[in-house]
């Protein structure tokens, strides 16, 4: 059955119980929860993340039948800024915390940069810095696995992590349970690969399949050289069938969150993905 999901912050802003209410008037029974960008009536920083908070959402969340499937945390692990990669691994530990209250299943990051600035570079995709990547990672799993919470990296190929080899040489460096994968294919591609993006897929499932936990789907095009997305799924290039076939095959009951909508195009997307899936 098809748990499909979309990420809070594409939603519009309301208050709070009135947006979750929304997730659900829409049609998605599970959602992807970035505080600091979904919720604007209250404070969400890291200092303001306690149990009261988290146990009022759960409940709220609960009232609407909506799952949170990830509770997004995208700082960079791999900063050369040693007082600021303090201060995030912190903040994680905070996201930690708060899911294990929340009832979430993933505190979700992508696999950052070895610069202050969070962006591409060719040192992101050398030993070094994978390596960086690791070190940083390393105790955040730690006090996951404390917490009982589990951490979702998530391949990006601007970033370290930026291939399912690089992916299975995370997960088997730091060896843990509480490791899992969020596989955003599209993240994967860029100009010289997508036209192989089945083959990237396969790659994905070969070698991550057992630590996949959580799905994320949008569609792209080529323009200017450059992968473009923000389109209603069904209207780019992505091969959706390929992915699910994967999907109803190995992944029963996982999370399928839609990224990158919008209120014009959200409802033809998320029809088009349940036809998708239904035919695949």
């Amino acid at each position: 059955m098809l748990q499909l999901g979309i990420r809070g912050h594409d939603v519009p802003k309301a208050p709070v119980e009135d947006w979750i209410k929304n997730i659900a008037d829409w049609g998605f029974c599970c959602t992807q929860l970035a505080l600091p960008k979904a919720i604007q009536d209250f404070n969400t920083s890291p200092s303001a993340m306690t149990s009261g908070m988290a146990l009022y959402l759960k409940r709220v969340f609960a009232e609407n039948k909506v799952n949170v499937s990830v509770l997004g945390c995208y700082h960079n692990l791999a900063t050369p800024d040693k007082e600021a990669l303090k201060k995030t691994q912190e903040i994680y530990k905070a996201h930690i915390r708060f899911a294990s209250l929340l009832g979430c299943g993933l505190v979700g990051t992508e696999t950052g940069a070895v610069n202050v600035e969070y962006k591409y570079c060719p040192e992101n995709h050398t030993d070094d810095a994978l390596k960086t990547f690791i070190d940083g990672l390393f105790p955040v799993v730690e006090y996951a696995e404390k917490m009982g919470v589990c951490i979702g990296i998530e391949p990006v190929w601007n970033h370290i992590m930026y291939n399912p080899v690089q992916t299975r040489k995370v997960l088997d460096a730091v060896n843990s349970p509480n490791l899992r994968v969020i596989l955003d294919s599209i993240n994967l591609f860029n100009k010289d690969n997508e036209s192989h993006g089945n083959d990237i897929v396969d790659e994905a499932f070969e070698l991550l399949e057992p630590d996949i936990d959580v799905i994320h789907i949008k569609d792209y095009v080529v323009k200017d050289e450059k992968i473009f997305t923000g389109i209603p799924v069904g209207t780019g290039n992505f091969d959706l069938s390929h992915l699910f076939k994967h999907i109803k095959a190995k992944k029963p009951f996982i999370n399928v969150l839609l990224e990158d909508s919008r209120p014009d195009n959200v409802f033809q997307s998320r029809e088009y993905i349940k036809n998708c899936y239904e035919n695949a």
